[in-house]
């Protein structure tokens, strides 16, 4: 591992101006943890516009800053485990990862094995020198679908930045309950929840979050919707469709009462009984190659639980798909 130090250069975007200086590091550099950011401030290693500063400082609007990063210790509480990964695409900077649905991004309390971590290690042990293995963004443990990971700093700080700006493009599939318009957007802040510390809220004090959804095929009471991010908030997704009346099928968190269609046949009542996750598939994924600077774009069927219960949704509708 390089022990040379690396220097990063930000720009403090507007709506994060006045927060404090930690906090928005750690939302700009999400790879590293907002305890390492503040050991980096009280050393002196970032300035903000020349100067030295406190991790408490308000952070001034538009103003440059300078981060300063020594070599990262290689992590030994994250152990490597042969865990097979469907790779969609590699090279010497970044892997792109189908994950499946079960498989949990990071360990953490009850998770602390079998994790994409540990499966990342094994397929790569140099990630032991990149913070969190380069992992950049998640997905929850039931969703299926896309995350790209990096393979050194310097792709990391490329992709962590492209997150920031809100230039990483992903656009899943949603299998909700009801019949949605044509299409719309969701934009209601977003906290975590006031009495249960496992789930999040839309609240008037929370980030801003907007989501966007168009209608991809209707079945006499379910909408397959083709849903995309213009905000990361944990549990984004799943908490602004249940917000306006169609939560994702299977979800156990913010999906209700499981109901059934009126008349449904008994296939579709087993298939919905029997669908035990949320139906939320990160299907397209694109950004810059942290290299190249090229836009690069790699999409994933949907996995053959989902499609299955399509398919029961279609032959429930009389065997015609609903077209948008």
């Amino acid at each position: 591992m390089s022990t040379e130090f690396q220097l990063i250069d930000l720009e403090i975007p507007r709506e994060l101006t006045g927060e404090r200086l930690d906090r928005v590091l750690a939302r700009l550099l999400p790879e590293h943890s907002r305890t390492r950011i503040r050991g980096w401030i009280d050393a002196g290693d970032v300035e903000v516009g020349g100067r030295r500063c406190k991790p408490s400082d308000p952070a001034p609007r538009g103003a440059r800053v300078r981060v300063r990063i020594g070599p990262v210790a290689s992590t030994t509480a994250v152990l490597a485990e042969a865990i097979e990964l469907n790779v969609v695409h590699r090279d010497r900077d970044c892997f792109v990862i189908d994950k499946p649905a079960g498989l949990v991004v990071h360990p953490g309390a009850g998770n602390p094995r079998h994790t994409l971590q540990n499966a990342l290690l094994a397929l790569d042990p140099t990630l032991a020198a990149v913070p969190r293995a380069g992992i950049v963004h998640r997905l929850d443990k039931d969703t299926s679908g896309l995350l790209v990971v990096a393979r050194n700093l310097e792709a990391q700080t490329s992709l962590s930045r492209q997150l920031a700006a809100r230039t990483v493009s992903r656009e899943y599939r949603a299998l909700c309950r009801g019949l949605p318009t044509g299409g719309g957007t969701i934009d209601q802040p977003i906290g975590r929840h006031r009495s249960d510390r496992v789930r999040m809220a839309v609240r008037g004090d929370g980030r801003p979050a907007v989501t966007h959804y168009r209608v991809l095929e209707r079945f006499r009471a379910h909408t397959l919707c083709a849903v995309s991010l213009e905000t990361g908030r944990t549990h984004q997704i799943r908490l602004h469709l249940a917000h306006a009346h169609h939560p994702i099928v299977g979800d156990p968190v913010y999906g209700g009462r499981p109901t059934r269609p009126r008349g449904a046949t008994p296939e579709l009542v087993e298939a919905l009984r029997a669908f035990k996750r949320q139906a939320l598939h990160a299907a397209i994924l694109s950004f810059d190659h942290p290299r190249s600077g090229r836009r690069v774009a790699f999409e994933s069927p949907l996995p053959a639980d989902f499609e299955h219960l399509l398919a029961v949704l279609r032959r429930d509708l009389g065997g015609e798909a609903g077209g948008a």
